[in-house]
């Protein structure tokens, strides 16, 4: 739950088509997401201590969200002046929430740096049951917390009666902040330090 709190491609999509499709829609989406969480969770934490050694994510996990996050902003930004349609089919919101899962690039430095935290501090067993739990666990804590994000962004746009152009335009600009700050921390760790 705790990894989808800080402003990232994920919740900001749960906003995004929370204020321009619904809150039915979102749901669908986290629905989908959290499904791909608990399988991906399952997998990265079942081989931690292998994929530790053998993956190297310093830097193409910045390289990586430098272009998803470009991308997103991008998108968002070109589509902040068209109407929302009306009527959204659930597999639409079933699809991007399983695409998002898969090619969410954060998921696997994540469960990389906790889980080696949590089997090193034998917090937890690497077992097939005790993973399968874990894993579960981990597919709620994120719909949860996405689900957090969706209500408080329909909170929100009833509280202020925000268009969603006025949304599609800022959360484009965050994805673009979070763009640019993935470039300076690539630009600074190669080029000045």
């Amino acid at each position: 739950m705790l990894g989808y709190i800080p402003p990232g491609n994920i919740n900001l999509s749960v906003v995004q088509i929370t204020i321009t499709r619904g809150i039915r829609q979102a749901l669908y989406f986290i629905g989908a997401f959290s499904f791909v969480e608990v399988l991906f969770t399952f997998g990265v934490m079942r081989f931690v201590r292998w994929l530790s050694s053998e993956i190297n994510l310093e830097n193409s996990i910045d390289i990586v969200m430098i272009v998803m996050f470009g991308v997103l902003g991008l998108i968002t930004w070109k589509s902040r002046k068209e109407m929302p349609k009306e009527d959204y089919s659930k597999k639409d919101s079933i699809k991007y929430g399983l695409l998002l899962g898969v090619v969410n690039p954060m998921q696997i430095p994540y469960w990389l740096f906790v889980g080696t935290y949590l089997i090193e501090h034998e917090w937890i067993d690497i077992g097939y049951l005790s993973l399968s739990i874990f894993s579960i666990g981990s597919g709620i804590g994120a719909g949860l917390a996405l689900y957090g994000f969706a209500r408080f962004a329909k909170y929100i746009q009833e509280k202020f009666t925000l268009s969603s152009y006025i949304v599609s335009k800022s959360i484009a600009l965050l994805f673009f902040a979070l763009s640019a700050y993935h470039i300076c921390k690539v630009t600074y760790i190669h080029c000045i330090k």
